[in-house]
């Protein structure tokens, strides 16, 4: 994809995450890798429900600067480690959402209790370090070690980071597990959680979530930010 195009989905994928209810003040932010293995990214000083395509900066894998304007966020490095440590993933999503933020100040643990889920049938992992800012290469392999190969890893007291092979993945990801972590807590309320099997969870995931599944629910998405009046600024076609 372009330069030009991958700044527009970083664009919509940030708009996306604030409808979704990831926005928090100016913080979280959402980047996507390049080819040439550079990373573009949503700047600082601006929540996600505002980013344009001329609000994505971008940085090299040592979270030096290239091009843009204003600051790159504090925690840059923790996209540039991950991607360091991961060749399959090309989009990185760090937010504070309630849902995940408040599973990971607690000893619970995702269940297989939705469809949603089912796109964590491998498990989530958590991070138990301080709960202070990411802001060293130290603290932010340690979050990608405990990542590991899963699409999402819970940071105690903090907040979430998923990952995807591009930014529709990685979005929609970060979204899927606030869903089944709304869908956990309105069943607890209800009874006993009857989590399904996991051996079932795995079998079902490639039915439930592949290319053209995401595909279709991005252009949704697209189309559910225009509606909510949040696409002030953007494209029209989301390219």
């Amino acid at each position: 994809m372009a330069d030009r195009d991958m700044r527009a989905e970083v664009a919509w994928g940030s708009r996306m995450l604030a409808l979704d209810g990831h926005a928090d003040m100016t913080l979280g932010h959402l980047s996507a890798r390049l080819d040439d293995g550079r990373v573009l990214m949503k700047r600082s000083e601006i929540a996600l429900s505002e980013v344009t395509a001329e609000d994505v900066l971008s940085i090299d894998l040592e979270g030096n600067k290239l091009e843009g304007r204003g600051r790159i966020h504090l925690e840059a490095v923790l996209h540039t480690v991950v991607y360091r440590n991961r060749s399959d993933v090309g989009a990185v999503v760090h937010s504070h959402p309630p849902f995940a933020t408040a599973l990971g100040a607690t000893d619970g643990q995702l269940e297989l209790l939705s469809h949603d889920a089912v796109l964590f049938h491998d498990g989530l992992g958590v991070f138990d370090g301080p709960a202070e800012l990411i802001t060293s290469a130290e603290q932010a392999q340690a979050v990608a070690s405990a990542l590991g190969d899963r699409r999402a890893v819970l940071l105690r007291n903090h907040g979430v980071l998923t990952v995807g092979k591009d930014v529709r993945w990685a979005v929609i990801t970060a979204m899927t597990l606030e869903r089944a972590l709304r869908l956990q807590l309105i069943a607890a309320s209800l009874g006993p959680l009857r989590p399904m099997d996991g051996e079932l969870a795995k079998q079902m995931f490639p039915s439930k979530y592949h290319d053209g599944l995401i595909e279709d629910y991005w252009q949704y998405l697209i189309r559910e930010v225009r509606r909510r009046g949040l696409a002030s600024g953007m494209p029209y076609d989301g390219q």
